[in-house]
């Protein structure tokens, strides 16, 4: 079939005009479609923005409570009421709740929050755990929609935020001394470091008037160790010897020329080569995060330079027992050894620490034998007692023909760790009325007056066996016999075990003046030297003479309940010292705060 030039442009003008026709076909028929998708496209990015701006709210609002915890819902409610969320329903864990067009639905949970990179970051929230720290903050509200209304439902907007505020605490606790003897401390402290000391009263009352601001001692360990680049926490994840602390301690800013020359002596004085874990020692907490030389806000923290070395001492010295001969320094003892053993503190629990709610701070366990011999002199002694020569022997005459001939003090003393823990940091009104909560527990004390197993001594995994000792000779004259060494044996405990935790709290200004707090059994209410030589119990082996024991020991034990009771004093005085030395006190236990911030409170999730 054949077409003409003619035919063919009129078909083609044909269909052209057929194309313009379905062009305004297909128009019509998707502009709806297309206007529909519009008001999609805007309703969806109207529910962007709600979203965003619930998110702000939510965030806002648990910034707010975690900052407010203990009114932690309240806070949360005036924050949404304050940014036009007016009609909140509270959801309670556990329970659902459907927001309404009119009503949004909030929940508040408080919990913990830990922030150690190792948990998993949806796991770092703990809901409900104590101490609270942060607050978890949930909303359902109903979306807008302005085109779509009409063929859908309101999608429902959720958002979720967590904050925490981590209040903290710098504290300590210990035991301060009671009195000042050079001769003992530089006997007892160069046991510990392994040197001879000879420092003076001055150099000592010089230490325990000092304080160290620990971060610039840390600063200037992480010198002694050659450290750079590195954070607190990396220092004191490393170890020092007692020397390389002390002439750190000397080095810090702000010691008096007396006190920084007592620790330099010190520090050339140990020989003792053990590295102690200086985690051991100071736990800084989050400040540990800050690197060198940098200072948290608001928050000092210090230390007694006594407390310090005497920590980092007994840490040194681990389990092992040092021994002091004092000879006859103690008033009324004509000689005494004295032998103590550390046990070495919880591995979860330094001397001092930088924490927030729940952290805890302990002493080492302490065990104490002192061997000490009465004096009897030759004439009248003080004691109401005459001198008697009836058989050639220097002696107390008792009459009858007995004679005292010697006493002696077998003292054994066991206390367990005193425990520090902080339970609440508070701030009312601002940072100028911020009180420091902390449950402090003196140590359980057991004491002897008897024989030890001298093989489980420095043994803290299993308790000390205990026998009757030897506590006094006697010599006795009877008509026919003479016996010049008759001994009178003995035994007697006490423990004071009932101790329960007393609340202390530190204002603001007893933190800025680093004041101490003391808490004290109310058992102990006695010397415990003298608790112990009144309970004494004493036997006598009669040699099968046919003797009177009752009768010999009716006569002896006044006199040497009198004897002992004469040097009670001192005794006490020589071992609350030295405990003291070491940290801990017999029924004792002081806590100080040197510095505490509320925290900041920030988003975490």
């Amino acid at each position: 079939m054949r077409y003409s030039a003619g035919g063919v442009m009129d078909a083609a003008r044909r269909l052209i005009a057929d194309g313009r026709a379905n062009f305004a076909v297909m128009t019509a028929l998707c502009t709806p479609v297309a206007l529909t998708l519009t008001a999609f496209a805007i309703d969806e990015g109207s529910l962007y923005n709600e979203r965003r701006a619930a998110q702000s709210i939510v965030d806002l609002a648990a910034i707010t409570a975690a900052a407010n915890i203990n009114k932690a819902q309240q806070a949360v409610l005036t924050t949404l009421k304050d940014n036009g969320i007016t009609s909140v329903a509270v959801q309670q864990q556990g329970t659902n709740i459907v927001p309404t067009a009119s009503k949004a639905v909030v929940e508040v949970v408080p919990g913990r929050y830990s922030g150690v990179s190792s948990i998993a970051a949806g796991s770092r929230f703990e809901a409900g755990k104590l101490p609270y720290n942060a607050v978890q903050v949930s909303m359902k509200k109903l979306g807008t929609l302005y085109f779509a209304a009409s063929v859908m439902a309101p999608p429902v907007i959720g958002t979720t935020a967590t904050a925490s505020a981590q209040p903290a605490a710098a504290f300590s606790v210990g035991s301060r001394l009671a009195s000042v003897n050079g001769g003992i401390l530089n006997a007892l402290l160069g046991a510990l470091l392994g040197g001879n000391l000879s420092l003076s009263v001055m150099d000592y009352n010089s230490l325990i008037s000092a304080d160290v601001d620990v971060l610039s001692f840390t600063d200037a360990l992480a010198t002694q160790l050659r450290l750079t680049g590195v954070t607190y926490s990396d220092v004191l994840g490393s170890k020092a010897t007692v020397g390389q602390i002390a002439t750190a301690m000397a080095n810090v800013p702000g010691l008096d020329r007396t006190a920084k020359l007592a620790l330099q002596t010190l520090a050339l004085s140990a020989t003792n080569s053990v590295k102690i874990p200086l985690s051991h020692l100071v736990d800084l907490g989050s400040v540990g995060s800050l690197g060198l030389g940098q200072k948290p806000a608001g928050l000092s923290v210090s230390a007694s330079a006594m407390s310090m070395l005497s920590a980092a001492a007994a840490l040194a010295n681990g389990t092992n027992k040092v021994t002091v001969d004092l000879g006859a320094t103690i008033p009324g003892l004509t000689s005494t050894t004295l032998q103590v053993a550390i046990g070495e503190p919880m591995q979860s629990s330094p001397w001092l620490a930088v924490g927030e709610l729940g952290t805890v701070v302990r002493t080492a366990q302490t065990r104490i034998k002192l061997n000490a011999s009465v004096g009897i002199g030759n004439g009248n002694n003080g004691n109401g007692f005459g001198n008697g020569t009836g058989n050639g022997t220097a002696g107390i005459n008792l009459g009858g023909g007995v004679k005292l001939l010697a006493v002696n003090l077998p003292l054994n003393i066991e206390v367990a760790y005193a425990e520090a823990k902080l339970t609440d940091i508070s701030c009312p009104t601002g940072r100028s009325s911020i009180k420091v909560s902390i449950a402090a527990q003196p140590g359980v004390v057991a004491a002897h007056l008897a024989d030890s197993n001298a093989s489980g001594f420095a043994d803290f995994g299993k308790p000390q066996s205990f026998s009757d000792a030897d506590i006094a000779d006697v010599s006795l004259k009877m008509m026919l016999i003479n016996l010049n060494l008759l001994q009178i044996k003995g035994s007697s405990a006490f423990s004071v075990t009932s101790m329960a935790p007393t609340n202390l709290t530190f204002s603001a200004t007893e933190i800025a003046n680093k004041a101490i707090k003391t808490v004290s059994t109310k058992n102990l209410t006695q010397s415990l030297t003298a608790s112990l030589v009144n309970n004494l119990s004493l036997t006598v082996n009669a040699l099968g003479l046919g003797l009177d024991a009752t009768t010999l020991l009716g006569t002896v034990k006044p006199a040497v309940t009198t004897l002992l009771n004469s040097v009670t004093a001192p005794v006490d005085n020589l071992v609350y010292n030295v405990l003291a030395v070491l940290g801990v006190h017999v029924g004792e236990a002081d806590v100080r705060v040197t510095g505490a911030t509320c925290g900041r409170s920030v988003l975490v999730q």
